[in-house]
């Protein structure tokens, strides 16, 4: 038997950094006066925590391998704009929306293949993944570009960003992460006999 301690682990941290990201949104939606300096903090020390429960995900072998296939790369990238991040929280608005907007597009991208991939396995909510992929993918092209200026409409916009982007990750953590008690190992033993 395999242990689904890593998988637990991946989908539990997947659902916490998803429902941080989606109550980061919100505030920034709601109170997008909030000081830069905090902003950053707390959205670098998040993109941290999300980077590392992604690479736990992307070794865990959860059933379909479906939600964590592409975890690796992206949960380094994330670890790293986080880091970044969190060195100058201050003086990162602009570094900000465009590391974001960047980590946000491919990201939904990446969710786009998985949806795509769902489908091929028979999920029956695949188009879920679809939608909130491409919509994410959108929001995170928009921030990249960022079409209004202002302060605030940035900041509105980056929490936007973050709250279509967790829930992006929640839809497809729920959707495609299968963990059974009893999972076999992936190598399968086969006896041969030989017929004459």
């Amino acid at each position: 038997m395999r242990s689904t301690f890593s998988m637990r682990t991946a989908k539990v941290g997947y659902i916490i950094s998803s429902c941080l990201f989606c109550a980061f949104g919100l505030i920034l939606i709601f109170f997008p006066e909030i000081s830069l300096s905090l902003i950053g903090t707390l959205i670098g020390c998040a993109m941290i925590l999300f980077g590392v429960f992604k690479i736990i995900g992307y070794f865990s072998k959860d059933l379909f391998r479906l939600a964590f296939q592409y975890d690796l790369a992206f949960g380094i990238l994330l670890g790293v704009l986080g880091t970044i991040i969190l060195i100058r929280p201050e003086m990162m608005m602009n570094f900000l929306c465009v590391a974001l907007g960047i980590a946000i597009l491919a990201d939904g991208l990446f969710k786009v293949q998985i949806a795509v991939d769902s489908k091929t396995f028979g999920i029956g909510r695949w188009w879920l993944i679809m939608i909130a992929a491409l919509l994410t993918g959108c929001i995170g092209l928009a921030l990249i570009f960022r079409p209004a200026d202002a302060a605030l409409a940035i900041t509105a916009m980056l929490g936007i960003a973050l709250l279509l982007d967790g829930i992006m990750s929640l839809i497809t953590v729920l959707t495609t992460v299968k963990i059974i008690r009893n999972q076999q190992p992936d190598v399968v033993e086969v006896k041969y006999r030989e017929i004459m």
